[in-house]
C-alpha cells in the first residue's frame, strides 16, 4: 500500500514536556491556518497529568508552523487536566474552542469557549454535558448539522465500588450524543444513548464519532475490543439512534475519524485496520494501533477505494487520534504516531500533508 504525503510537523516529547498529542485544525480570516493540541508539561504523559492548550499557526497552507503559544491552562478552570481539542467556526463568526475539563475520576465534561477576535482573547467555559460524570469527547469531534445543530459525541463511563481510584473506572462506554441549537449557548441530551450490552466486550462503545451523509442520516460509530468499529444511526437529526451493530470497520480498540471533502463532496476515512489478535506480534509501544491507513467513499460510505498508507506497520508506530482538516489544494492530518523512542504511542504528535492530487489519484 504507498504512503502519501509528507511530515510537515513533528512534535517530540522532552525534558519538562513529555507528551504531545490530539488536536484540531481551524481556518482564520486572515487566511492563517490555526492547530491547537494537548501539551502536557510536567514529568507524566497520564492522560490525568497536566496538560494545557497551545496552538500553532501556519501561513502556507500547512507547509510550516509558528512556535506553540497556550492558550488555556487547567489552572485557568481549577482543574486536574485539560486536553482533547476540537475547533469549529460559530454561526456568527466566533470561533469555538471545545475541550475536556478533568476534575477527576466522577467528573469530566466538554466545555466551549468563544473567540469573537480570531483567537486573540477568550471568553467563559459552557459544558456541553449537562449530567455529571465521566464523559469522553475526542479530538476533532464536534459536528455542525446542515440545520444548523451542534452534535456532541460522548461515551460515559461510570464509577465502580472499589478500594482504589483506578478501580472504580468502568472501561465500559456507553455513546451519548448532546445537542445545541442555539449555537453552543445550552445542551441536551438526546432521547436515547447507545450500548452493544455484550457480555464478551470490556470496552462496550467507546470514543464515539459521527458524520452527516447527503440524505440527512447521521451516521455515528465508536471503537471496540471485539475486533471493529460498531455503527449507529440517526434520521431524526440526532433526537435518536439505532442500536449498535458492528461496521466494516475492522480494528483494535482504537477510534475511526471521518471528514467530508469540501471540494468534491467524498468521505475520507482515517483507521487502524488490522484487529489485536491473539498471535499478531506487535511493538509494545504501538498498542497494536498500526498500520494507520486511510480510504475514499464516492458514495456515502457504502463502498471504498484508493486505500493508502498514512503511517506503515513495518515502521513499528502506534498511530491514533487523527484530525483531518481539508486546504485548497491538501489534506492535513493530524495524529498521535507514537516511536519505539518515545516508549508509548500517544506522546509524539504528527502533521502529516497530503496533496488532494495524490489523494483522488
Amino acid at each position: 500500500m504507498e504512503q502519501l504525503g509528507t511530515i510537515v510537523l513533528d512534535l517530540r516529547p522532552g525534558p519538562g514536556n513529555p507528551r504531545n498529542s490530539e488536536g484540531a485544525f481551524l481556518d482564520l480570516n486572515d487566511g492563517r491556518l490555526m492547530f491547537a493540541y494537548s501539551r502536557f508539561t510536567g514529568d507524566s504523559a497520564d492522560d490525568f497529568a497536566k496538560a494545557c492548550i497551545a496552538v500553532r499557526y501556519s501561513s502556507d497552507g500547512g507547509d510550516s508552523w509558528t512556535d506553540d503559544a497556550v492558550i488555556a491552562q487547567p489552572e485557568d478552570h481549577d482543574a486536574l487536566n485539560i486536553m482533547s481539542v476540537s475547533l469549529l467556526r460559530m454561526r456568527n463568526g466566533d470561533i469555538g474552542l471545545f475541550y475536556l475539563l478533568r476534575y477527576g475520576w466522577q467528573d469530566m465534561r466538554l466545555h466551549v469557549r468563544r473567540s469573537s477576535d480570531d483567537g486573540a482573547t477568550w471568553g467563559e467555559p459552557v459544558c456541553c454535558v449537562p449530567a455529571m460524570g465521566y464523559y469522553v469527547t475526542n479530538n476533532d469531534r464536534v459536528v455542525r448539522l446542515s440545520s444548523g445543530r451542534l452534535v456532541v459525541p460522548a461515551g460515559y463511563h461510570r464509577m465502580k465500588t472499589s478500594d482504589t481510584e483506578w478501580g472504580k473506572f468502568d472501561g465500559r462506554a456507553v455513546t451519548f450524543f448532546f445537542l445545541s441549537d442555539d449555537d453552543g449557548a445550552t445542551w441536551r441530551e438526546a432521547r436515547n444513548f447507545v450500548s452493544i450490552g455484550s457480555p464478551n466486550s470490556r470496552s462496550d462503545m467507546q470514543e464515539p464519532g459521527l458524520i452527516e451523509l447527503t440524505d440527512d442520516t447521521l451516521w455515528g460509530w465508536a471503537r471496540t475490543d471485539l475486533g471493529c468499529q460498531y455503527e449507529t444511526f440517526s434520521h431524526d437529526g440526532g433526537e435518536s439512534w439505532s442500536a449498535p451493530m458492528p461496521s466494516a470497520f475492522t480494528s483494535p480498540c482504537s477510534p475511526l475519524s471521518m471528514k467530508r471533502n469540501p471540494h468534491n463532496g467524498d468521505l475520507l476515512a482515517v483507521w487502524n485496520p488490522i484487529p489485536a489478535y491473539n498471535t499478531r506480534k506487535l511493538e509494545k509501544h504501538s498498542w497494536g494501533r498500526t498500520p494507520l491507513i486511510g480510504a475514499v467513499s464516492k458514495d456515502e460510505g457504502r463502498t471504498w477505494s484508493g486505500h493508502f498508507a498514512v503511517e506503515r506497520e513495518e515502521d513499528g508506530n502506534g498511530c491514533c487520534y487523527v484530525a483531518i482538516h481539508f486546504t485548497g489544494n491538501a489534506v492535513l492530518l493530524a495524529y498521535c504516531a507514537g516511536e519505539a523512542e518515545d516508549g508509548i504511542c500517544l506522546t509524539r504528535l504528527k502533521v502529516r500533508k497530503i496533496a488532494l492530487s495524490e489523494l483522488q489519484g
